[in-house]
Order: C-alpha cells, then sequence, then structure tokens
C-alpha cells in the first residue's frame, strides 16, 4: 500500500541551529538572547535559543510542500542573519564549532541558555557536556496519533545511520580535524538518552521505556525523549532528528521530502499489519558510528541485510523503496537533484575537507563553506 496521488500530503515543519561567529576571529560567541530578541520581531514564534548562549534556532511553521518550506527557511536565516549582523556577528551552519578559544565550553552557568531544562540538564549530565556545543536540523511530519507514530518509527530506525552520512557536515571540532564526517553524531553517542530510537511493539511499550529510562536519570523527562526519532511532545508530528545542520538550504528541503516519504510510506505499512524489522541495538549504533567515520560517498552498514555498502547505493535502494510518496507529492525532481549534488560536490563534510586542502586555514572553511553558504540565497 503506497500514498496515493490525489490524498493530501501530510504537511512537514523544520528547525535549524545556527552558531554565532565573530566575523574576524570565527570563534563562537556567547550572543544568542541578544539576536533572538532583535530576530523576535519578524519571526515572533519562530524563533529561539538553544542549549547555549552561542547558538540561536530557526523554526518554520507548517508547510504543505517544498516551495513553501524553501521560503519559510529562507526568511528564517535571512532575519536571524541580519539580527547576528547587527550585534557584529555572523550565522553559521555547522554541525560542531570550527573554532573556539577554549573559555566557553557550555557547562558554565553563563554560556546555558535561560530555559529550566537546560540547567537541568548540566546538574545530571555534568561534564559529559563539556562538548555538547552542536547544531542540528530537526525535520517535522505530521502524523494523526502518537500511536501511529511510534509504529511508523520502527520501520524508520534502519534509514538513520544514511540520514547520517547523507547530511554529514561536522568534520572539526575546536581547532582539529576529527578524521569523522559527522563530530557531532559521535559526541552525542557519549549520552544514554541520545541516537536511534528503541524499537516498540506499542505505544505503551516505547511510554514504559522512557519512564524506566527517565527513572534511571540517564533521561530527563519521559515525555520528552530526546531519540532521534520521536513523537513530538506538544505537536501531532513525528520528529527525526539524526541530521547535522546544512548550510544549503536546498538540500535541508531535500532532505526533509526524503522522510516525509519515508514516514508517509512507512504508515501505509504499518496501516497494513506491518510491525517493521527488529534491527537490534548493537547493529543500529554499530551502523552509526560508521556513517559517522566514513560520511558520503564512504561505505557504510545497510542494517536490513547486514552488508557493509557505499552509502550512494544505499542512497538509491532508499529512493526506490519511497519512490510512489514521492512521485505521489511531486517531490521527485527536488530529491533527484539532491542526490545529483550529492555525487557532484559531496556532503558538507567533504566540501570543507575540499576548503581545507586548498585554502589551508579553518577561517577559510568558516568563511567559505558555512558562513556563505548559510546565507547564499542573500539573507545576509
Amino acid at each position: 500500500m503506497h500514498p496515493h496521488p490525489a490524498e493530501e500530503p501530510p504537511t512537514i515543519g523544520v528547525e535549524e541551529e545556527f552558531f554565532l561567529v565573530h566575523p574576524g576571529s570565527r570563534r563562537l560567541v556567547a550572543a544568542g538572547a541578544r539576536v533572538v530578541a532583535r530576530a523576535s520581531a519578524e519571526l515572533r514564534g519562530g524563533v529561539s535559543g538553544e542549549f547555549t548562549e552561542f547558538q540561536v534556532e530557526g523554526r518554520t511553521p507548517p508547510c504543505s510542500g517544498p516551495q513553501e518550506l524553501c521560503g519559510e527557511l529562507r526568511r528564517a536565516r535571512a532575519a536571524l542573519a541580519a539580527a547576528a549582523r547587527a550585534e557584529g556577528l555572523r550565522l553559521c551552519a555547522s554541525g560542531t564549532p570550527v573554532l573556539t578559544d577554549g573559555s566557553g565550553t557550555g557547562t558554565t552557568g553563563a554560556d546555558i541558555g535561560d530555559h529550566p531544562r537546560y540547567r537541568a540538564g548540566l546538574l545530571q549530565y555534568r561534564r559529559l557536556l563539556d562538548q555538547f556545543v552542536l547544531c542540528a536540523f530537526h525535520a517535522h511530519v505530521r502524523l494523526p496519533d502518537r500511536k501511529t507514530a511510534v509504529l511508523v518509527s520502527n520501520h524508520l530506525r534502519p534509514w538513520l545511520p544514511l540520514l547520517v552520512a547523507m547530511s554529514a557536515n561536522s568534520p572539526y571540532h575546536r581547532g582539529q580535524d576529527t578524521g569523522y564526517a559527522s563530530w557531532r553524531a559521535v559526541i552525542r553517542s557519549c549520552f544514554p538518552c541520545l541516537g536511534p530510537p528503541p524499537y516498540a511493539a506499542s505505544l505503551d511499550e516505547y511510554e514504559d521505556l522512557a519512564t524506566a529510562m527517565a527513572a534511571t536519570e540517564a533521561m530527563l523527562e519521559p515525555g520528552m525523549p530526546f531519540w532521534d526519532i520521536r513523537p513530538n511532545p506538544h505537536l501531532p508530528t513525528l520528529e527525526v532528528r539524526t541530521m547535522d545542520v546544512l548550510p544549503d538550504t536546498d538540500d535541508t528541503v531535500a532532505m526533509t521530502l526524503i522522510i516525509r516519504a519515508l514516514v508517509t510510506t512507512a504508515a501505509s505499512r504499518v496501516a497494513d499489519g506491518d510491525p517493521g524489522p527488529r534491527i537490534g541495538a548493537e547493529l543500529l549504533r554499530a551502523a552509526y558510528w560508521r556513517a559517522a567515520r566514513d560520511g558520503w560517498p564512504g561505505q557504510g552498514l545497510d542494517t536490513l541485510t547486514g552488508h557493509v555498502l557505499p552509502s550512494s547505493e544505499q542512497a538509491q535502494r532508499l529512493v526506490d523503496d519511497i519512490r510512489p510518496a514521492l512521485h505521489a507529492y511531486g517531490d521527485e525532481d527536488e530529491v533527484t537533484a539532491f542526490l545529483h549534488r550529492l555525487r557532484q560536490r559531496g556532503s558538507g563534510a567533504e566540501r570543507q575537507r575540499a576548503r581545507m586542502t586548498h585554502e589551508p586555514h579553518l577561517s577559510a572553511v568558516v568563511d567559505g563553506c558555512l558562513v556563505q553558504e548559510t546565507c547564499a540565497d542573500g539573507c545576509g
């Protein structure tokens, strides 16, 4: 069973996190609250602070298709970039800080965002949060209820490592080449509450697992788990959270369309009684690690077959699987163009390293691959 072309596509939305960097030093600056205050006049509820004062977040409203989503993403970036420039700063789409001066780690009271949940996390996770200064993009797809969302998650779990590889955009961290394509994914893997969600045969099982995790203090609260797929606790959406933030808005849109097609294809299978593949947590974590290390176009572990395959081959298998949904919603062209861009120019991680090869200064990476690309559509 696949989506019928006459069916209305579910709405989609995106959250994007960005760093604030100084245009001279290219290092992080703790100015999140000031930038949010400036951007709020235009974006209203579409902007917020993040875990540290080095970051800001832009959010789109629910959108029906790629053109609307792209327009909303560009509008949010333009407002945030203008607010950052008014503070003498620049907006930077990178999964990890490329350069820092070492004085701010995200663990001091002055650097933590002003939210009770962030303060609680500092008390709970302690020095684990020293490196937790990370930027992601989260994709939301509307689903009718939490029960369906949990069952759909079981079908999405095998594809999460590929999403890590396709979005990898954090090879550098605090002045060093990590040797990984997504160092953000590696840092997140240290936390007991982050990474792939557990397989759950029902909403009750899912909620029982979250409650047990929270009881051990491995998770802050059971109603808001931070697994890489989750039914959003406040909105009727399924949220996918595994991706590094991407500099190119077209790439962000295309990945969101892929995720929508994945979700709707899975929802059709759930409706037909398919419980989804039971991929073991150990195999899935191993596939995450391989994807974080090698990214695109490296080799990755296909958790559905147990074979190590090129990411490009896995991506083609994914598109073939979700093609009826892409066709039904008119999204094939955007996804095809995205895969062509990946083949031609590589992921964000590859582009950063290519820039470093030709201009061996991390400041050039920040300027040319991150700041400029973040606002390549004229947002500042």
